[in-house]
């Protein structure tokens, strides 16, 4: 399954950056990698006053323009959310370099001479 923060796949795929979320967080415990079980299951309370219950935590693969696979570490497991969301806080922790700017929204990894690992163009 390829996801995508760049747009072109299905909207099931689709991650949104948000700069409100403290966590990556998906309902697709499917895509996981090196799961792991939380011992004492959390819950995190989402912007709608709606209550989410945490039961994994794991790395999610993404295909990247250049054809490398890239994977978003500490990834939270809600089985109840609709949407696949990435936290620019935790990229920024992980060594990526969130831009914003007229043109769109730019993922750099630092950790790579600022190399440009994700991008999503402006529509409109």
């Amino acid at each position: 399954m390829e996801n995508s923060m760049i747009g072109g796949v299905s909207d099931n795929n689709v991650w949104y950056v948000n700069s409100r979320a403290s966590n990556h967080m998906t309902s697709h415990g499917e895509w996981f990698k090196d799961t792991k079980n939380l011992k004492t299951p959390g819950f995190v309370k989402t912007s709608d006053d709606t209550t989410h219950p945490i039961t994994q935590i794991a790395k999610v693969s993404f295909s990247m323009q250049d054809g490398q696979t890239k994977y978003l570490k500490d990834v939270l497991h809600f089985p109840t959310i609709t949407k696949n969301s990435v936290s620019i806080g935790q990229m920024v922790e992980q060594g990526l370099q969130v831009t914003f700017n007229p043109n769109g929204c730019f993922v750099e990894d630092m950790k790579n001479q600022g190399k440009l690992i994700a991008k999503r163009e402006r529509n409109g």
